[in-house]
């Protein structure tokens, strides 16, 4: 965040107040991405039985997202089976910011369709559609237009019925009809206003101008059957038509503005405006008395952070880092994740780092932002990725991290030419790195205890020597010493999270053992957890079945079948299971399952039986993406909890053999 952004605060509070005034009387427009659902839409085909869809489904998001972070429009096309196509399309009024937000509110809201091969899903700033042919020229169908007009009826007063619906009628014909010509001439975008009815129409990029027309023409005749309701939504196969009584849409745009002030207009606006005056000042004037000492006290500590971040040495110039990327050149990107892109920087002294370029920049993330800035950089090991500064002074934050040439861990696990690479001393080198690395945040050697909420083998990178380093430190939170957990929403990778975090939302560092112990067996056997296979399902599940048959050297990765040790490989996947056995209790610490790996006379015990997940459950993801709670992740807990007493009652079983096996 700018300081300079807070430097107006420093005016007298009279001005602050005749601004206040002045913008009840004047209307204003406000960044606003406008993600309110107007319509979700599933398809009914679902794809053949054995195809890996939910990942070409992540796979075709994230090539979305490549496309939309410059632009307001993107399609993408996945060669997989079945085909993936994928169609984005922001509202062009959105500043680049807003359509981003409102792409990844769709990108949330789409996976309930999930496991229909089509989907559109339309929010009042923007539009998501993915499908299983090229529908990307597509204007109107007849069997998926729709039309969605809202339950309040206009009220008008001094007019009868009829006049007050008649009157309406005609104001909205003529706005959706103008706005579907503005559009027409605009590229396919455009705005309009008429004595109280404020229209937006939209077309797809992709759609041809002919199509364009077509289908605004359809849809301005299915809004205007709205009438007399509030508002109208035409939502097409290659366009979105909107009317409402309330201005919803920015100022500024590309679109062709052509308003005017009737006479009844004018002297309508004077008299409210007048009357606003005299109602609201009072209220206006408190109301900016206690918005101004809120902003003052946020430019205080916004202050104090910059100073703290000073004498810290953290602090980085943003035209430095900006040169340093070369303008934050795609030349220089080295990966995409949750909450923004990373690039590489060659600073003026030739020192090589990595940028990290953030997405969110408001008020009420700042303090948390910068905590965990203070937090991380204290937080030295030679596991963990070194934060060595940022920057807080340019249009947007920045973080810069040490720079690790060899990626992330799962570069080279996940692919068949590079995993030969990674002997069985190497894979247990790392594996003995994040586990110290881990058992270091969660207080090995300080009274700070940090979860990392998203371990994952692309979360680890891999220096000049392979030795590994956590990164990604978005997500961290801080336990207080008295505190056994804390109660949060629910953020990280699906397939990786802990079932009581994910049903319960209890946060507590045995979540990252957990984590741990399914990238322990992701390393070890070459696969991904998230994979599924006919026969076993899961990569954690095909494990505890090798396990309870003594078969456990099956299920390492073949390409190491003549190099691993005949023992301390089998160990190493039970330490893994016994991390992600879903009694919390259970799980070793980090500290122990580092005393485990390192001694070789200690006692590894045997594990329960871990929580198994249906692959309907599990969205694969690739090396960068992680997920807030959204309702992909509420249908992944309704399941889990159905199947709670039937897997407590399996653990007590194996439990029970085991005992006898003993």
């Amino acid at each position: 965040m700018n300081p300079m952004q807070f430097s107006a605060l420093k005016q007298p509070y009279w001005r602050w107040v005749l601004l206040l005034v002045f913008s009840l009387l004047v209307s204003s427009s406000f960044s606003d991405p406008r993600i309110s659902n107007s319509g979700l839409f599933c398809g009914n085909s679902k794809p053949p039985n054995g195809t890996n869809f939910v990942p070409n489904f992540v796979k075709e998001m994230q090539g979305l997202l490549e496309v939309i972070n410059t632009s307001h429009f993107a399609s993408y096309h996945l060669n997989s089976t079945p085909p993936m196509y994928a169609l984005a399309q922001c509202h062009q009024d959105l500043s680049q910011n807003d359509c981003l937000l409102c792409y990844a509110a769709s990108r949330t809201r789409i996976p309930r369709c999930l496991p229909s091969v089509s989907a559109r899903i339309f929010l009042d700033g923007c539009f998501l559609r993915y499908d299983n042919y090229s529908f990307f020229q597509e204007s109107v169908s007849s069997s998926l237009d729709n039309v969605s007009c809202s339950s309040n009826n206009i009220t008008m007063s001094g007019e009868d019925n009829n006049k007050r619906v008649n009157l309406f009628g005609r104001n909205v014909d003529y706005a959706v009809g103008k706005v579907t010509r503005i559009a027409l001439r605009n590229g396919g975008f455009g705005v309009e206003q008429v004595d109280g009815v404020y229209a937006l129409a939209q077309c797809w990029k992709s759609v041809p101008a002919e199509g364009c027309r077509q289908c605004l023409q359809k849809a301005a005749k299915a809004v205007r059957g709205c009438v007399p309701k509030k508002e109208g939504r035409g939502m097409n196969t290659g366009c979105y038509l909107r009317y409402s009584t309330k201005k919803f849409y920015n100022e500024g745009t590309e679109a062709e503005h052509d308003h005017g002030f009737s006479g009844i207009s004018i002297i309508i606006a004077i008299v409210s405006a007048t009357s606003a005056f005299l109602m609201l000042s009072l209220s206006a004037i408190y109301a900016t008395y206690a918005r101004l000492s809120k902003r003052k006290k946020e430019l205080k500590n916004l202050g104090q952070i910059s100073k703290r971040i000073d004498r810290s040495g953290l602090k980085f110039n943003y035209e430095t880092l900006e040169k340093a990327t070369d303008y934050f050149s795609m030349s220089r990107k080295l990966g995409q994740g949750g909450a923004g892109s990373v690039f590489m920087g060659i600073l003026p002294n030739g020192k090589i780092v990595a940028v990290k370029r953030l997405i969110y920049n408001t008020r009420q993330w700042v303090d948390e932002f910068f905590n965990e800035v203070n937090l991380i950089s204290r937080i030295q090991h030679k596991n963990l990725v070194k934060l060595l500064g940022c920057s807080i002074e340019g249009p947007e934050s920045l973080l810069v991290y040490e720079y690790v040439p060899n990626k992330s861990l799962d570069h080279f696990i996940f692919d068949e030419k590079k995993a030969n690479f990674l002997k069985w001393k190497q894979r247990f080198d790392i594996i003995v790195g994040t586990a110290e690395g881990l058992a270091h945040l969660h207080g090995g050697a300080s009274q700070i205890r940090i979860i990392h909420r998203d371990i994952k083998s692309s979360n680890v990178l891999l220096d000049e020597n392979l030795n590994p380093k956590i990164a990604d430190f978005g997500l961290v939170r801080c336990l207080a010493t008295d505190k056994s957990h804390l109660s949060t929403g629910v953020a990280g990778t699906l397939g990786y999270m802990a079932p009581e975090y994910l049903v319960r939302g209890q946060l507590t560092e045995k979540v990252d053992v957990y984590s741990f112990g399914v990238l322990v067996l992701e390393i070890v056997c070459g696969k991904r957890n998230t994979t599924f296979t006919k026969d076993s399902g899961s990569l954690l599940q095909t494990v505890w079945t090798l396990y309870r048959s003594n078969r456990l050297p099956e299920a390492i990765d073949p390409c190491m079948r003549d190099d691993f040790s005949a023992k301390e490989a089998p160990n190493v996947l039970q330490i893994g299971l016994l991390c992600t056995q879903a009694s919390v209790a259970l799980r070793p610490s980090m500290a122990q399952v580092v005393q485990m790996l390192t001694d070789k006379d200690c006692e590894i015990p045997p594990p329960n039986q871990p929580p198994f997940l249906n692959a309907s459950l599990l969205e694969p993801t690739n090396s960068t993406r992680s997920y807030s709670t959204d309702s992909f992740i509420s249908n992944a807990v309704r399941k889990i909890q159905g199947s709670g007493t039937s897997s407590e009652s399996s653990r007590t079983r194996s439990s029970d053999e085991a005992s006898r096996n003993q």
